[in-house]
């Protein structure tokens, strides 16, 4: 019978069938593992998020102690890997299980960090657990020193844009508009434009307030997918 120590190795020897070391090399320049970076000293081994998935199909019945271990892994392929275990347990956990997940979860942003690690987890266990819940936590983490929790609070109401609800999302834009962190301009925009794919009118009444304080970056994202001809006034400030 499988220990949990062979589990973990088997996992991590899953995942090493597909490591290559162009890949390891392309993917620490893309998320910015060099000195003074974001992601500085994130390690890579080089395997894609497909097979990431795969793997992750494959021993999604890992227990959540040792799910926990692998999120603390050094190398950053485990650590997603990890978090797609996790949300696959949150979705199909009881009530006391992803209450459980929610707080293991909060408890370890430190190891959530990088923006795809964020994107691929918050919105389906932060946003998913606070849907019913009060959502004061979100405006916690808004205003964390923590890059990654700062992504984390924005990036989990995607969950209540996907279920029409955009209140949320708004007001921590507000609150994220003079953020330092490109990372978080990009995740503010992102999440603008798919208020607005739902609704325009509710997105261009944020912006047409804001619109001339907002990061460069956060703008352009937000406007995407505007008419060529707004799109443009806005870049203008001639709204």
């Amino acid at each position: 019978m499988m220990t949990s120590g062979d589990s973990l190795n088997a996992i991590r020897a899953a995942l090493r069938e597909s490591e290559d070391t162009s890949d390891a090399d392309f993917l620490r320049r893309y998320f910015k593992t060099a000195p003074g970076e974001y992601g500085e000293g994130d390690r890579f081994i080089g395997v894609r998020v497909p097979e990431v998935r795969r793997v992750a199909r494959r021993f999604r019945n890992l227990s959540l102690s040792k799910t926990l271990v692998l999120l603390k892994s050094e190398i950053h392929e485990e650590r997603f890997l990890a978090l797609v275990i996790l949300t696959e347990k949150f979705r199909r956990g009881a009530p006391d299980e992803q209450s459980e997940i929610y707080r293991e979860y909060l408890n370890h942003t430190r190891f959530i960090n990088n923006w795809d690690l964020v994107d691929a987890s918050a919105d389906r266990i932060v946003g998913a657990y606070l849907r019913a819940r009060s959502r004061r936590p979100l405006y916690g983490l808004a205003r964390s020193e923590l890059l990654w929790e700062r992504r984390i609070a924005v990036m989990a109401t995607f969950h209540f844009i996907k279920n029409g609800e955009f209140e949320e999302t708004l007001k921590i834009a507000g609150m994220l508009l003079a953020d330092r962190e490109d990372l978080i301009h990009k995740a503010v925009g992102w999440m603008l434009r798919e208020v607005g794919k739902r609704d325009r009118d509710l997105e261009e009444l944020f912006l047409r307030e804001r619109y001339r304080r907002m990061p460069r970056t956060m703008l352009r994202y937000a406007i995407e997918k505007f008419p060529e001809n707004l799109r443009q006034q806005y870049l203008r400030g001639a709204i």
